[in-house]
């Protein structure tokens, strides 16, 4: 009878600590791949911003992105002229912030081909939107000491 009781409890401790249903709804919509179509800002001008500290925002638009939740892994691809051009390795994850407006943290650290990173770095996200067709992202930077939104708008390929 003690071992049932203390199975149970494992169980209940174990099934708390993990991701909500909502977390794991959104790996399922995320695995695949998506063509990241359209970078914005959250004022008007002309920037140069450099993503992922890897290469501008004109590189990326265009590039091709897989995710692979069952292990959390992913790679995108950039092509261009003035571009580095090549494949690069990932590591996501998805947090969930605040259930109550279903906002979402959303983690990217860059690796290499084994999945491993060179200085342990990564860049938050804000999972703006997600759904079968479309996907988000959000970075707030700071701009001469005022906040700078940079949203990244992908939509998936079928």
């Amino acid at each position: 009878m003690k071992r049932i009781i203390l199975f149970t409890a494992l169980a209940v401790n174990i099934l708390a600590c993990g991701p909500s249903k909502t977390v794991t709804d959104s790996y399922k919509v995320m695995k695949g791949y998506w063509t990241l179509t359209d970078i914005t800002y959250d004022r008007s001008g002309r920037f140069n911003i450099t993503l992922f500290d890897e290469a501008s925002a004109n590189c990326f638009k265009g590039s091709s992105w897989r995710f692979i939740p069952n292990n959390n892994t992913g790679r995108n691809t950039i092509e261009g002229a003035e571009c580095s051009s090549g494949e690069r390795h990932f590591i996501f994850t998805v947090q969930e912030i605040d259930k109550e407006t279903g906002l979402y943290d959303f983690m990217l650290k860059p690796t290499n081909a084994k999945g491993k990173s060179d200085d342990n770095r990564g860049i938050r996200l804000r999972l703006a939107q997600l759904d079968d067709q479309t996907m988000r992202w959000q970075q707030t930077v700071s701009v001469e000491g005022q906040p700078f939104t940079i949203s990244m708008n992908f939509i998936k390929n079928e």
